[in-house]
């Protein structure tokens, strides 16, 4: 069996809150945003989910901060770039870009707790 994942849910406090900060991030509108739920589809086709954490069944045992979401870019100077850009929308940069054990990156947070990785892989 081939499982792949090309779906992936967030629990948020507002999906229309949620929405209007994704959209600014990746310059782009949801797909869908009703009161409970937003989509976005990415370049690459997965699909980003943000479902009411006051709705979601069965209910979330845990909100933001427990793991990342990651955007793999072509290089560093696309990281930077993305880095800036963010900065200048209002995102909450908790790591500046940075050389690590796997590449280039930074960590962003959004308005729910959850980490937004931003990185670029060494060769």
């Amino acid at each position: 069996m081939n499982i792949v994942a090309h779906y992936f849910l967030l629990y948020v406090d507002s999906p229309a809150t949620s929405a209007n900060f994704y959209s600014r991030l990746l310059g782009k509108p949801p797909v869908e945003l009703n009161p409970t739920f937003a989509l976005f589809i990415l370049d690459n086709g997965v699909k980003l989910g943000l479902w009411s954490r006051h709705t979601v069944e069965p209910a979330a045992q845990v909100t933001g901060g427990g793991g990342e979401v990651g955007f793999s870019v072509a290089d560093n100077a696309a990281v930077n770039a993305l880095h800036d850009q963010w900065v200048a929308l209002g995102a909450s940069i908790i790591q500046s870009p940075t050389t690590l054990d796997f590449g280039y990156t930074f960590v962003a947070q959004d308005l729910d707790g959850h980490r937004l990785r931003v990185f670029c892989l060494s060769d």
